[in-house]
């Protein structure tokens, strides 16, 4: 992967400085950078379909959904879950996550 400098990625850019992070963005035809991104869209597809309207879910529908997800085990977490992690960020982070 490598950093790239364009007028979209500004925003990451200072993002980065600001939290003193690291950005980095896969290149266009290198899918074997996205693993986790494309695993993600393939369990996300289980419970909304390619071009499904989500006008016709509730928030309550869609959180339920997002809660189902950051509550599933990752082989890539050492299968603990998104919302384990996220909380151990919180815990242990001089950097407000979330706000």
């Amino acid at each position: 992967m490598q950093k790239h400098g364009s007028p979209e990625t500004i925003y990451y850019e200072r993002l980065a400085h600001r939290l003193a992070i690291q950005v980095c963005f896969a290149d266009p035809h290198g899918p074997w950078q996205r693993g986790t991104t494309k695993n993600t869209n393939g369990l996300l597809r289980q419970y909304l379909p390619r071009c499904t309207d989500l006008s016709d879910y509730t928030q309550r529908e869609l959180n339920a959904i997002a809660h189902r997800l950051n509550t599933r085990p990752r082989k890539c977490l050492t299968f603990t879950t998104q919302l384990e992690i996220y909380a151990q960020l919180r815990r242990h982070s001089p950097v407000a996550l979330g706000t």
